[in-house]
C-alpha cells in the first residue's frame, strides 16, 4: 500500500506539473485550446505575392541577369530663341542603338509639346476645375523634314506617323538585334507656354522674361524586356521614362541672356565676357558663394557679354544622362561655388534667379543650398555624375532634371531649402537609377522624399527639421476612407491624394524598414547596392524588392504586400502584463491589417529601462503572442515603439498602464 500510495502521489506531482505546463504554454500562446482549434494561421500574410522568380534578364536576387540589355540613344541638338514670337526652333539627330534581341522596324518619340494643344489627350482629361497639370492650349510641335536610316549607308525612310504625344519613326530596313544602329533626323518648332503643366514656361519678370525649357525635343521612347515599346501618352501627373546616352546641345539666343543647362558649358570663352571667365573660375575653387553676375549688374551686359549686338550661341554637353533642359533669360543674378565629391573631384554648383527672388532669406542661399543637398547624397549614397548643379529660379513649383532644378521664384526659407533639396534628390532616382515615372512614380518620388528626410535633418545642424520625423502626422490619411494605394499609377490617381500615395507613404515606408524592421547598417548596405547595381539601368519593382532582400537578409514580402501593395495599417496593441514566478508576462495583440515587428521599451521601478524586439514572425500563427520577460526587477511601464517611427494608428492600446502615453 506504502508503495502504491508513492506511485500514485509520483503520478499526481506529474500530472499536476503537465497541467502547469500546459497551463502556462496557453498561456504564452495567448489562447486557449479550444481558441486553437480550427483558427485560419496569418501565413497568407508572409507568402509571396507577386511573381519574383529570376530569368535570363533580371535574377531574382535583383540585379541585371546575364542576357540583361537596354537600347541607347543619343542627340545632337542645335536650337534658336525667338523672343518676337516667344518660339523656339531648330533640328535634332538621334543616333538609336539597338541592344535588344530581336530587329526593330521602327521606333517610337516623345513628342510631349504635343500635351499643349486643344484635342490633345491631357487636355482632355483634365478636370474642368483644373489641376496643377493645367497648360496653355496654343502649342505643340510642327515638324518637318523627317530622315530615318540605318546604319551609315542606309536608304532614307520619311515614314512616320504622330498621334498626340507620340510618333512612330519607320525605316527602310529592320534595325539589327544586338547593337545595331539607326539615325533619326527632323526639324522641330513650337511655341514656348507660359504654363507648362508646372514643369517648364516662361516668366515675366521686371527685368524681362525667364524662359525654362524642359521636354522641348523629340525623344525616344523605351524599349525594354518588360513591356517592348513604353508608350503611355504624356498626360500629367505621369513624368518620364527615358533612355540612357549622351547629349550634345547648342542653344543660340540674343547677345544679352545668359544660358545655362545640364552637363558642362562647352565654350566659355565664347560667351563670357574675360571678367566672367575670371568669376567663373573663382567660384569653382570657392567653397562660399561668388556673384558672377550681381544684383546691380544684370544690364551691365558690357562688363559680363563678349558682344553687345545680335545672337550668341552657348555650347553644353552632358552624359550618360536620360535627359538635359536648359534656361535663358536677360534678367538672371547669377552665383556659383564649389561642390566637393567624396572621390577628390569638384564640380560647379550655381544658381540664376531675378531681381524679385534677391535676398538672403530667399535666393541668395540657393547655391548653398544646391552645394550642401549635392554633397550630401553623394557621401551617403552615390557620387553624383554631372559636372554642374544647377538651380533655376522660375514660375514652376519644383521640377527635376539632370544637373539643373526649376524651383519657384518666390520660394524662401524652408520652403526653397525644400524644394530645392528634393528636385537635386531626383538625380539619384531618376536620373542615375533610371525608373518608370510614367508607372512607378514611388519608385522615384517615394524614394527621394525618404533620403530627403536625412538630408533635411543633417543641413546646417537641423535648421530645416524633416516633416517625417514624426511618421504619426499622417495618420489622418492613413484612416481616410478615401485613401488610395502606392501601386496606383500616377494619372489615375486622385490628385488630392498623389501627395500621399507617390511621396510620404513610401518615403515613410523606407524609414520604417530602416529605423524600425532592418536597422540602418543592413538597410543602407542593401539601399547603396540597389542603387550602385541599377545605376544607369531600368529597375522593376521587382528588382528593388528582391535585391533590398537578399543583401538585406531578410524575407520582406509581408511588408512589400502591406504597406507598397496593400491599404491597410499598424495597429499593434498591449492587452495585459502580469507577474509570473518572478518574471512578467507581456500579452500582445495585433488589430492591424499587417504583421510588424514588435518593439517593447520596459521601464523598471529603479528608474532604468530596457528595449526588446520581438520579430515579425511571431504573428505567423495567430494576431496575439505573449512574451515572458525574464526579470528580476519591477516593471512600472510597457511602450511599444517608444521612438514612435511607425504610423500605428491607435495610440491608446501602445502602453501599459494606458495612462502612461503623453507623447
Amino acid at each position: 500500500m506504502a508503495i502504491l500510495a508513492a506511485n500514485q502521489e509520483s503520478d499526481m506531482k506529474k500530472t499536476s506539473l503537465i497541467a502547469g505546463l500546459l497551463s502556462l504554454f496557453l498561456l504564452v500562446e495567448g489562447n486557449t485550446l479550444f481558441a486553437q482549434q480550427g483558427r485560419d494561421n496569418n501565413q497568407k500574410d508572409f507568402s509571396e505575392f507577386l511573381d519574383r522568380k529570376g530569368n535570363y534578364y533580371r535574377t531574382a536576387s535583383g540585379k541585371p541577369g546575364e542576357g540583361y540589355w537596354q537600347n541607347a540613344a543619343d542627340y545632337q541638338i542645335e536650337v534658336a530663341l525667338d523672343e518676337a514670337n516667344f518660339s523656339l526652333g531648330g533640328k535634332v539627330t538621334i543616333t538609336y542603338t539597338n541592344n535588344s534581341p530581336e530587329p526593330l522596324d521602327f521606333i517610337w518619340l516623345q513628342l510631349e509639346q504635343n500635351r499643349f494643344t486643344p484635342d490633345s489627350r491631357g487636355t482632355l482629361t483634365t478636370p474642368i476645375q483644373g489641376n496643377r497639370y493645367n497648360g496653355d492650349t496654343d502649342g505643340g510641335y510642327q515638324i518637318s523634314n523627317v530622315s530615318a536610316k540605318v546604319g551609315a549607308k542606309g536608304a532614307n525612310s520619311s515614314k512616320h506617323l504622330i498621334d498626340d504625344t507620340r510618333m512612330q519613326v519607320w525605316f527602310a530596313e529592320p534595325i539589327p538585334a544586338k547593337g545595331g544602329k539607326a539615325t533619326v533626323s527632323m526639324d522641330f518648332s513650337f511655341k514656348v507656354p507660359v504654363k507648362g503643366m508646372d514643369r517648364m514656361g516662361r516668366l515675366k519678370v521686371n527685368d524681362g522674361w525667364i524662359y525654362a525649357f524642359a521636354q522641348w525635343y523629340p525623344k525616344v521612347a523605351v524599349f525594354d524586356d518588360i513591356e517592348g515599346w513604353n508608350i503611355e501618352p504624356y498626360l500629367g501627373a505621369g513624368e518620364f521614362y527615358l533612355e540612357y546616352g549622351n547629349f550634345d546641345y547648342k542653344v543660340t539666343v540674343p547677345y544679352n541672356h545668359i544660358v545655362v543647362g545640364s552637363g558642362k558649358l562647352m565654350n566659355p570663352g565664347e560667351v563670357l565676357s574675360k571678367e566672367l571667365q575670371n568669376r567663373y573660375a573663382k567660384a569653382a575653387q570657392s567653397d562660399e558663394t561668388v556673384y558672377l553676375i550681381s544684383p546691380e549688374e544684370i544690364k551691365n551686359t558690357a562688363l559680363t557679354r563678349p558682344k553687345q549686338d545680335g545672337m550668341i550661341t552657348w555650347h553644353f554637353r552632358i552624359q550618360n544622362s536620360r535627359d538635359a533642359a536648359f534656361a535663358t533669360s536677360n534678367a538672371f543674378i547669377w552665383d556659383a561655388a564649389k561642390i566637393n565629391l567624396p572621390s577628390g573631384k569638384t564640380i560647379l554648383s550655381q544658381s540664376v534667379y531675378p531681381m524679385e527672388s534677391n535676398s538672403q532669406e530667399a535666393w541668395s542661399r540657393s547655391t548653398e543650398y544646391s552645394k550642401a543637398s549635392i554633397e550630401y547624397y553623394s557621401k551617403q549614397w552615390f557620387e553624383f555624375p554631372y559636372e554642374t548643379a544647377t538651380n533655376v529660379a522660375a514660375e514652376i513649383n519644383g521640377m527635376e532634371y539632370p544637373g539643373l532644378n526649376f524651383c519657384h521664384y518666390n520660394s524662401k526659407g524652408a520652403s526653397l531649402w525644400g524644394v530645392t533639396d528634393h528636385e537635386f534628390g531626383h538625380n539619384w532616382f531618376p536620373m542615375i537609377v533610371g525608373t518608370n515615372e510614367r508607372r512607378y512614380a514611388w519608385m522615384d518620388e517615394g524614394f527621394n522624399t525618404f533620403i530627403n528626410h536625412y538630408s533635411s535633418n543633417a543641413f546646417n545642424n537641423g535648421e530645416y527639421p524633416s516633416s517625417l520625423t514624426q511618421t504619426r502626422r499622417f495618420n489622418s490619411y492613413f484612416t481616410n476612407e478615401g485613401r488610395e494605394g502606392i501601386d496606383n499609377y500616377p494619372d489615375v490617381t486622385d490628385t488630392r491624394n498623389l501627395g500621399m500615395v507617390a511621396y510620404m507613404k513610401p518615403g515613410i515606408g523606407l524609414i520604417m524598414l530602416r529605423e524600425y524592421i532592418l536597422g540602418p547598417e543592413r538597410f543602407d548596405n542593401a539601399f547603396r547596392s540597389y542603387i550602385k547595381t541599377w545605376a544607369y539601368k531600368h529597375p522593376q519593382p521587382n528588382d528593388f524588392f528582391n535585391h533590398m532582400e537578399n543583401v538585406s537578409g531578410e524575407n520582406l514580402s509581408w511588408f512589400w504586400k502591406g504597406w507598397f501593395y496593400g491599404n491597410g495599417n499598424i495597429d499593434l496593441g498591449i492587452t495585459g502584463v502580469q507577474p509570473y514566478g518572478g518574471n512578467y508576462l507581456i500579452s500582445l495583440v495585433n488589430k492591424g491589417d499587417f504583421p510588424m515587428p514588435v518593439l517593447l521599451e520596459i521601464s523598471f521601478e529603479d528608474g532604468s529601462k530596457e528595449r526588446v524586439k520581438l520579430p515579425v514572425e511571431i504573428w505567423q500563427r495567430g494576431d496575439s503572442w505573449t512574451h515572458l520577460l525574464k526579470t528580476s526587477k519591477k516593471v512600472t511601464a510597457v511602450e511599444i515603439d517608444p521612438d514612435k517611427v511607425i504610423t500605428d494608428i491607435n495610440l491608446g492600446n501602445d502602453s501599459w498602464p494606458v495612462e502612461i502615453y503623453k507623447k
